[in-house]
């Protein structure tokens, strides 16, 4: 049997290529966000970068509620939160709402940081984008929007 390619629409009752399409596609990102974070070797891991890209996006933040957004336990967030604090990623404010907590947020290092591996990752992605044809970087550019609410709906 032969997967749909790009481009390909399955017919209604078509459960292979559906099925293709589920499994596929999330191996394919998997490895394409596997790729990327390769082009930079960082001090930290994956988990904690995007914990500090939550906190860039998000704004000061508690830890548990971070937790929840990233989608671990509160005693690895402690962790993470811990790690970003000592390389100066992330600084802690209390909470204005209640003195017993408190909220983290990014600091310059870390926007620093985060800004230098977008770059990073940003240019090795184009270096590959550059060898694709004009109609696969077409087709790319045309799903970005459906992934983009796939992802924002599997989020929620």
């Amino acid at each position: 049997m032969t997967a749909p390619t790009c481009g390909a629409t399955a017919g209604p009752g078509d459960e292979a290529a559906e099925e293709s399409v589920t499994t596929r596609l999330p191996v394919a990102l998997a490895r394409l966000s596997r790729a990327l974070r390769r082009t930079e070797p960082s001090e930290l891991g994956p988990g904690s970068v995007a914990a500090l890209a939550t906190v860039r996006r998000e704004g000061p933040i508690r830890p548990g509620d971070l937790a929840l957004r990233e989608g671990v336990t509160p005693s690895t967030m402690t962790r993470i939160v811990a790690l970003l604090e000592n390389n100066q990623f992330l600084a802690r404010e209390n909470d204005p709402a209640d003195r017993r907590a408190y909220l983290v947020r990014i600091t310059e290092a870390g926007e620093t940081f985060l800004t230098r591996l977008a770059g990073i990752r940003s240019k090795a992605l184009q270096a590959q984008l550059d060898q694709l044809s004009p109609e696969e970087r077409a087709a790319i550019e045309a799903a970005l929007p459906v992934l983009e609410t796939l992802a924002a709906n599997l989020s929620r």
